[in-house]
């Protein structure tokens, strides 16, 4: 037993020797040599750098999938849309017009943004920057086609507007659900940055929930580092899958391009006023006629306030909504409706979610006094200026 023993290690020792030799001085011997049958189009795994991603093998060769079969879902329903005006329509007198702008009359205006088309009937989801105050609008898609755009309906308090276009064979996003992501969370821009065509870009989900940014009057941004340009206003926003869950809106920048730092619109924003401007063209928000303002610790002990959250209530509209139900200047508001408020944001959206014409229950601290006042909500009045110059107001 010891001798076969004996030889069985030898002949392994020498045929291990003999395959170094081979591997060493004549490495082309062994190509042809199939040590595992693989299946095509077989799912592996590629180790680069130390770190494992998934991949996948094309034409005999490895290739990294990254976040390529997002990008070729999501990509076919981004539009660009370009616009332009009239001459005619630059010919104003408005004296701060002209301070910022210049004297422009007689010129013709023109800009490039994105949109994403939302349903098979042609309807497409963009900013309302970007059509603002435009007499033309033209929607091109990846295939090369080219039609003119009708408004559906706009909504300047979110910065968001709806397009129609008639074509058929028209390629439909998919909708996620943007109240699931974490920050962390991978997510792909895409859009139409500088006009230069469709591009896509990737990144993370920096942070949620953003608001206060003077951007808009009801602001909830997703934050991203994913690069977002001048002309990616109205793209989309989508996850690893390629479903949507955001607009992408603006920009943190001091040069014009991206510094790492972009705000998109929630989908679950961007669809219900989506809705809304299909149904009824126009999104209808409550509103009960107050001016408020975050409740901070030095004014809480200013006012010798027994508690440090809420909204402070700076102002009220003479027989307006709230005026009527008995609400005080000096009050600060710390629930409507059941759900609780601790900034001038939350006060702003869960005001605005309310049903016109219906009471609500408002909880307010007067002084060491809390109490429950019941408000019938009004209709909000319709923005008569641009949400970015203008103090927020409910």
């Amino acid at each position: 037993m010891r001798k076969v023993w004996l030889i069985f290690a030898q002949s392994a020792t020498v045929a291990m020797a003999v395959l170094f030799v081979v591997a060493t001085f004549k490495p082309q011997w062994l190509q042809g040599v199939t040590w595992r049958p693989a299946l095509p189009d077989a799912t592996v795994s590629v180790v680069a750098q130390g770190a494992s991603a998934p991949g996948r093998l094309v034409s005999g060769q490895i290739h990294s999938s990254g976040y390529a079969d997002a990008a070729r879902t999501a990509a076919p329903t981004v539009v660009s849309v370009i616009t332009s005006t009239s001459p005619a329509r630059n010919q104003r007198g408005d004296q701060w017009f002209r301070y910022f702008f210049g004297d422009q009359q007689g010129q013709a205006q023109s800009g490039v943004g994105s949109g994403v088309i939302v349903s098979p009937e042609g309807y497409i989801l963009t900013n309302n920057h970007v059509i603002d105050h435009m007499d033309d609008i033209e929607v091109m898609l990846v295939d090369g086609r080219k039609t003119q755009a009708k408004v559906i309906g706009t909504d300047p308090e979110t910065d968001l507007a709806v397009l129609k276009i008639d074509l058929d064979r028209l390629p439909t996003i998919t909708f996620g659900n943007s109240d699931n992501l974490l920050v962390g969370d991978a997510v792909l821009a895409i859009g139409n940055p500088f006009g230069v065509g469709q591009t896509v870009t990737a990144g993370i989900v920096s942070a949620l929930g953003r608001n206060q940014l003077g951007i808009s009057t009801f602001e909830n941004f997703i934050q991203t580092d994913a690069a977002i340009n001048p002309g990616n206003s109205g793209g989309a926003l989508v996850d690893a899958q390629g479903n949507l869950v955001g607009i992408n809106s603006a920009i943190y920048s001091r040069s014009g391009g991206s510094l790492g730092i972009g705000f998109a619109i929630p989908v679950s924003v961007a669809r219900q006023v989506m809705e809304s401007l299909i149904k009824e063209g126009q999104v209808t928000r409550g509103w009960i006629g107050v001016e408020p303002r975050d409740l901070t610790p030095e004014i809480a002990e200013t006012f010798n306030l027994p508690i440090r959250e809420g909204v402070l209530i700076t102002g009220v509209l003479h027989n307006g909504p709230a005026a009527l139900a008995g609400i005080r200047p000096g009050d600060v508001v710390t629930q409507v409706a059941s759900a609780p408020v601790n900034n001038t944001s939350q006060l702003l959206n869960t005001v605005a979610a309310l049903p016109p014409g219906k009471p609500a229950a408002v909880k307010v601290q007067r002084g060491n006094q809390a109490m429950t006042l019941s408000v019938v909500v009004a209709k909000r009045p319709k923005a008569t200026v641009q949400p970015q110059i203008r103090s927020q107001e409910e």
